[in-house]
């Protein structure tokens, strides 16, 4: 069984902004017209939160709500109290689909994956770790003891490799292009692409690394970050995977980790085409392949 997590707080508005906000609906409204539920969040509480981020940071986000503009030097996105609100609600949908990945074999929040969080700062339009408040969240609730990230964003996890960076219990692998944003942090295992790097190479990659991964780790969770900025016509981005070539990089993550009786919980992360349907149509496709890998 397969269970959606979506809240509608998870959309601040972005006018003329590069990351399409508006994809989070989009998506909800495709799972529902297949017949799928979709099962509301709460919020993170502040003292989930802290399990991550620290309290002056999350002091310095309550002072900065009331000056939003302040949040482009930082995030490179206007720091509302909506803005951090939708935060807290995709860093909720995180921690529930979470438990019920652990509960169900596999969950998918229609959001989240905001993996340039630091503990101390945010980057990259990302304001809060969605990734690894799930992950300390379940830990402390004694749900979980390891987690292996796989992040296949076309950027770099580098908030999340620098919050686990020395804790052996959380594994991060991120395979990226290696000529983009950001600076860039040391995963447990990186795997930076060349320019144009395309679905045959791409996928051989992630074939060759996924059971070295699991096997070696034996995590109790799989958290999967499926970015769709990957995609060839990415505008943020230049590694050319089509459509059907994300698709088969989803259905791998997923057969590896099944074959071995692994939860998966699934974010969205980024993607920033120049068609707002095709990031819809791929994280879709990553939702849907859930339930049918």
């Amino acid at each position: 069984m397969t269970t959606y997590v979506y809240s509608p707080r998870y959309g601040p508005e972005w006018p003329d902004h590069v990351f399409p906000t508006e994809k989070y609906r989009l998506v909800a409204e495709r799972l529902k017209a297949i017949g799928e539920a979709l099962v509301e969040p709460e919020p993170a509480t502040r003292e989930q939160i802290l399990l991550v981020h620290t309290r002056e940071y999350l002091d310095r986000l309550d002072a900065m709500t009331s000056t939003p503009a302040l949040g482009y030097f930082e995030f490179e996105v206007p720091c509302s109290r909506q803005v951090v609100d939708a935060f807290r609600y995709a860093a909720g949908g995180s921690i529930l689909a979470g438990r019920l990945a652990l509960r169900e074999g596999a969950a998918g929040n229609v959001g989240g994956g905001f993996h340039h969080a630091f503990a101390a700062h945010g980057e990259g339009f990302c304001i809060l770790n969605d990734l690894a408040i799930m992950i300390r969240v379940l830990q402390k609730e004694g749900l979980i003891r390891r987690a292996a990230v796989i992040d296949l964003d076309l950027h770099q996890g580098n908030g999340t490799a620098h919050i686990f960076r020395s804790d052996p219990d959380v594994y991060t692998f991120s395979m990226h292009q290696e000529n983009n944003y950001p600076v860039k942090q040391r995963s447990t295992w990186d795997i930076g692409l060349d320019d144009f790097t395309g679905d045959d190479e791409y996928l051989k990659r992630l074939r060759d690394a996924m059971p070295k991964i699991l096997d070696g780790h034996k995590p109790d969770l799989v958290v999967y970050q499926a970015g769709a900025d990957c995609y060839k016509e990415d505008k943020l981005g230049l590694l050319k995977l089509t459509i059907e070539g994300i698709a088969e990089r989803d259905r791998i993550v997923y057969r590896e980790s099944r074959a071995r009786g692994l939860p998966v919980a699934a974010t969205l992360g980024g993607g920033y085409p120049a068609k707002t349907e095709d990031v819809v149509t791929i994280h879709f496709n990553t939702l849907k392949l859930l339930v049918e890998t």
